[in-house]
């Protein structure tokens, strides 16, 4: 077993401490603390420059003594050079040549001009056919088209491509009143400022645009796809109406629906919205379940108003005729010739 013994201390150090007494127990007396220097290098101290009252005769404390300049670097050698900018001049950006080309943006200004005939629009014919009076008086008729017209704007300005300034308007069989809603939107798409629209009839066995506006036989649509040198907007006929331009559909052709279906067909409506975006084409066209003419038609518009009379169209014939025209991505229906309105709506009725 291990014997423990007190630690008995030298005589000399029964007067020190107890930390020192166990130091020298165990051997730690050679361990001492750092030796102190004989004194300090006076280095300044960067003191607060102490206020001076308004007033007081006190004179100001002495600015610090500047700090000694470095010892100069030895020069480096070439390999060790290195050439920078100031701060100051790093951040600027460097000025180029020539200033770049700006952006690219759709316009007016590239737009092809329409340069057709001029013709007079017979009035007195749209007023007695009940279309919507051009000279601006309000009918309920017009207010109906001015909802319509709201929707056909805002998709296209939300699209805003060429396609969607492009609008089909058919309806599923004939006598539902297809092309009686493509010339009262036109007349009313017409009224906006700084807006072209371009009214297309495209319905060659049974063209009625050019009837309801009492305008004379002229070249138009089938004229204009069975030459490739001839320009669209030769042939567009400038009507007296303010922002009213017509394409009458032409000659007599057997077989509209290939033409229709030809390059040509694209490159003529591309030629017509191309760089416009203040410029709407509204395409008349044959039924859809009666001719297929408005299924190749609908492969070149964005939008597409099947218009359906009310009492007479039957569901399946507006399914069979959406099948048709699925090529476009936008199809709107529109109720004609209703006369019931289960929320009692009568727009026009406010003006009298």
């Amino acid at each position: 077993m291990t014997e423990h013994r007190p630690i008995k201390p030298p005589q000399e150090e029964k007067s020190s401490s107890l930390l020192e007494r166990a130091s020298g127990a165990f051997g730690l007396n050679d361990l001492g603390a750092a030796p102190m220097p004989k004194s300090f290098d006076d280095v300044p101290m960067k003191r607060a420059r102490p206020l001076r009252k308004s007033g007081s005769d006190q004179a100001p404390a002495p600015a610090p003594a500047p700090a000694p300049a470095p010892a100069p670097e030895p020069e480096p050698t070439p390999a060790e050079i290195s050439v920078e900018a100031p701060a100051a001049e790093a951040q600027l950006p460097v000025p180029s040549q020539s200033a770049p080309p700006p952006a690219v943006i759709e316009g007016s200004a590239n737009a092809i001009a329409l340069a057709g005939e001029p013709v007079d629009v017979d009035f007195d014919r749209l007023r007695k056919s009940g279309f919507v009076d051009p000279t601006g008086q309000a009918s309920a008729l017009a207010e109906e088209f001015r909802i319509v017209k709201r929707q056909v704007l805002e998709a296209a300005r939300h699209a805003g491509t060429g396609l969607s300034r492009r609008i089909l308007v058919t309806s599923p069989h004939q006598d539902e009143g297809k092309t009686f809603c493509a010339v009262n939107l036109a007349l009313s798409l017409a009224a906006e400022r700084d807006l072209e629209v371009v009214l297309v009839d495209a319905d060659f066995a049974n063209p009625s645009v050019k009837d309801a506006f009492g305008l004379p036989e002229r070249a138009g649509l089938m004229d204009v796809l069975g030459d490739a040198e001839s320009g669209v907007e030769a042939h567009v006929l400038q009507t007296d109406i303010d922002g009213l331009w017509i394409l009458p559909p032409g000659r007599q052709a057997s077989h509209a629906s290939e033409a229709l279906s030809s390059r040509r067909t694209a490159e003529m409506f591309e030629r017509l919205t191309a760089q416009a975006p203040n410029r709407i084409v509204l395409i008349d066209s044959p039924p859809a379940l009666a001719a297929s003419p408005a299924a190749e038609l609908a492969k070149h518009v964005g939008q597409t108003i099947l218009v359906a009379r009310a009492d007479r169209t039957g569901k399946s014939a507006l399914e069979d005729a959406a099948q048709l025209l699925a090529a476009c991505p936008d199809i709107k229906l529109v109720l004609n010739g209703a006369n019931f309105s289960p929320s009692g709506r009568r727009f026009g009725s406010y003006y009298g």
